[in-house]
């Protein structure tokens, strides 16, 4: 039960909104329909959006996105910016234990008919060459110390630069692979070692290694700027930063605790410990985030470079004969500043994104030069039975939503719900069923991880799609996936 009496007011079909009251600085605006909000308000995600619009120098609103549920502080899915001017803050609760989660995709010339006899044995290389699972680790040697230094600064460009892909990698990565700003000294002893060996490692969880087929084309100008045509094949790389970033989130709670104490914010939740951006302990938390978040774009770097070699192993080709080409690679557990417009000027603001995606529109700047003209491309993974997207970020996100949209379908159910749900059932055989053929690294996983327990994707991107958040580019249905 709330401890608030939440009043939702309805805006459109797909934007509600609770009114600023009592200690709100701002309302909690949410996108979803009739449905999606239903699970919103039951789940408290809702109730943790009122409790951000509590925060000093939030602007506008608390968002959340129609994949939204319950997280630890922020809803995972939730969006608020924040005004270092108006005293604004920062908070490890808005950005997430695994910082800088986040969706590669990769397209290929091969087709669907082309991949299908060779399945099994391409989900074996893959599952060979990207350790998977709670703990996994060693996928290449482990990081010396100086390695490890270079990779919080530089990002997926040390990646490159020893051998795991190309530049033009880079170019299709969100801010190129890097944020600057990494401060390595900021960075704990014990997150050093929990990162050193789990370089090129996929993880448990949620992360998973997805073959798909473009199966629906809807903006064929668009999709062909990203290279991408109905029946390829492609594959989906969703991964984080592995114990590196947890242990970063994890060092800097107990000082965020300290410091919401220390400059009198009041927290109507304790899990939204926070301290002014522009405070010591601000700064030191927001430069250990950003190389929790380089290391990230690494990782799916070198995840990428294991793949690219398993599907030639497979094919008899190299990578590149085999049109293998990154589309783009786009982060949804981070805090960024960056420029936006708010009441009629511009101004640079702290975006936190927990649980949801950039989705800058054509013509940004920040939009990769190969995709300016039609904008940024955003990557939805759905449940591992039915589809993902490849949407396009429109205008109207950045008068709405500072530029951010949902980044999944999202958990309709609990990961101890969904294990019970999935006791005595052959779940491998059902996904087979479903005509998905699915590694996983343990039975635990997979019985969380099972369509049942997300929300409908095709409801989640309708919503942004009608609110002229997002466009729809391409479906994409799984062929096979490896989970941890």
């Amino acid at each position: 039960m709330s401890k608030y009496d939440i009043k939702v007011q309805k805006i459109t079909d797909f934007i509600w909104e609770v009114p600023r009251s009592g200690g709100m600085n701002v309302p909690a605006r949410v996108y979803a329909d009739a449905g999606l909000l239903e699970h919103i308000v039951t789940d408290n995600a809702l109730e943790q959006a009122v409790n951000v619009a509590f925060l000093p120098g939030i602007v506008r609103a608390s968002y959340v996105m129609p994949d939204a549920h319950w997280g630890y502080g922020f809803p995972i899915g939730g969006v608020a910016a924040f005004d270092e001017q108006a005293g604004g803050v920062i908070s490890p609760g808005g950005i997430g234990f695994d910082i800088n989660c986040g969706v590669r995709l990769i397209r290929t010339d091969l087709r669907a008919e082309d991949v299908r006899p060779h399945l099994e044995d391409l989900v074996g290389a893959l599952f060979h060459e990207v350790p998977c699972g709670l703990g996994s680790k060693n996928a290449i040697r482990r990081l010396s110390k100086r390695d490890l230094e270079e990779v919080m600064t530089d990002g997926a460009k040390w990646a490159v630069d020893n051998g795991f892909g190309q530049e033009e990698d880079l170019v299709r990565t969100e801010a190129g692979g890097a944020l600057p700003g990494a401060d390595p000294h900021m960075v704990s002893e014990k997150a050093r070692k929990r990162g050193e060996p789990q370089m090129g490692t996929l993880g448990s969880g949620n992360h998973f290694l997805e073959v798909d087929v473009v199966e629906e084309v809807y903006e064929e100008r668009v999709a062909d700027v990203f290279g991408i045509a109905k029946g390829l094949a492609v594959l989906q790389i969703h991964c984080g930063s592995r114990g590196f970033g947890h242990q970063v989130c994890s060092d800097y709670l107990n000082l965020m605790q300290r410091a919401s104490q220390k400059y009198g914010i009041e927290l109507p939740d304790r899990q939204l410990a926070c301290a002014p951006l522009g405070s010591p302990e601000g700064r030191r938390y927001f430069a250990a985030m950003l190389a929790a978040a380089n290391f990230a774009w690494c990782n799916r770097q070198v995840i990428m470079s294991l793949a690219a070699g398993a599907f030639g192993r497979v094919f008899g080709s190299d990578a590149a004969s085999l049109g293998w080409r990154q589309v783009y690679d786009v982060c949804h557990n981070i805090a960024k500043f960056e420029e936006h417009e708010l009441d009629g000027e511009k101004r640079t603001l702290c975006v936190h994104r927990k649980g949801a995606t950039r989705a800058f529109p054509a013509g940004h700047p920040e939009v990769p030069q190969p995709y300016r003209e039609v904008g940024q491309p955003v990557l939805i993974p759905g449940d591992m039975g039915t589809a993902s997207y490849l949407l396009v970020g429109a205008e109207r996100a950045m008068r709405e939503t500072w530029g951010s949209t949902c980044h999944g379908a999202g958990r309709m159910m609990s990961r101890k719900a969904a294990t019970r749900k999935s006791k005595g059932r052959n779940m491998l055989r059902e996904m087979a069923e479903m005509g998905v053929l699915v590694r996983a690294q343990g039975r635990a996983t997979l019985a969380e991880e099972m369509p049942f327990a997300y929300k409908d994707v095709e409801a989640v991107v309708s919503v942004m799609q009608e609110a002229g958040i997002t466009r729809k580019v391409a479906r994409l249905k799984p062929l096979a996936v490896i989970k941890g």
